[in-house]
């Protein structure tokens, strides 16, 4: 039997996160570790300062999980070494209740960090996020998200997971970013390419300093319709992001400053 490793940065007892497991239970044995709380926007941190605590908990379905105080990308770590002591099959990230969009997204959300430690360690990796218009409160909002709103999300990323568990990942690629739309449409589904254009200003001012208040897909833009944003924003199709983490070296270019340099 296949083992997946399911991991988020919404929390553990987050709907997205049982959502998912539910469904992918009929897919292989599925191994649930994931922060004790929210810890959104924390990339492919690890903890460094501190003890970092792992105890075993339950789903609200009664299912057996791993809570830990740290971050997804110490989920990850702490799991295949500590829990499994081996690599999963396949990683699967979120949901994520809120959009992961373009390369800032991609750099510092918690739910892609996780996905991005997997992929640096061999393990295929997906990772999918449930795009709401607007998320005003964090807590509150993302309570009010039910089963039944991500019953597609679920479905699609269970499809992908079949894919890549019978077949392997498409060649050339080290994680899936999946970002789905609210009331997308099951046909509706897109390959893309990063957005590269980054946040705008998303600081509120109140008292004592600059918050991010709320979370808003308008305040996503790019007019290239190749993009995760313009497929998302524009069309309402299901995006699905291949990315590939390793990073180009143009040593060449580097050969006049390294002459000046050493000269």
């Amino acid at each position: 039997m296949k083992t997946i490793l399911l991991i988020n940065d919404d929390g553990i007892q987050s709907s997205g996160l049982l959502a998912l497991k539910q469904k992918l239970d009929k897919n292989g044995k599925v191994v649930v570790i994931a922060p004790k709380e929210e810890i959104s926007g924390i990339g492919k941190a690890i903890t460094t300062s501190r003890n970092v605590r792992v105890e075993e908990t339950e789903l609200s379905d009664g299912s057996k999980a791993y809570a830990t105080d740290g971050t997804p990308a110490d989920a990850y770590l702490l799991a295949v070494n500590k829990i499994l002591k081996r690599q999963p099959d396949l990683v699967v990230a979120g949901i994520n209740l809120g959009p992961n969009l373009g390369i800032d997204d991609l750099l510092n959300s918690g739910t892609l960090g996780a996905a991005i430690e997997a992929a640096i360690h061999g393990v295929p990796a997906i990772a999918v996020s449930y795009c709401k218009q607007k998320i005003s409160d964090q807590k509150a909002d993302k309570a009010k998200i039910t089963a039944r709103e991500l019953e597609l999300t679920v479905s699609l990323i269970q499809k992908i997971v079949e894919f890549v568990l019978g077949k392997g990942m498409p060649r050339g690629v080290d994680v899936l970013s999946v970002n789905v739309p609210e009331k997308a449409h099951s046909k509706k589904v897109k390959v893309t390419s990063l957005s590269y254009g980054g946040y705008g200003d998303i600081y509120t001012k109140e008292e004592g300093g600059y918050r991010i208040a709320q979370w808003r897909l308008a305040d996503y833009a790019d007019p290239d319709p190749e993009t995760d944003v313009y497929v998302i924003k524009e069309e309402g199709c299901v995006s699905i992001t291949p990315i590939k983490i390793r990073l180009q070296h143009n040593k060449k270019a580097l050969k006049n400053m390294l002459r000046y340099v050493s000269g």
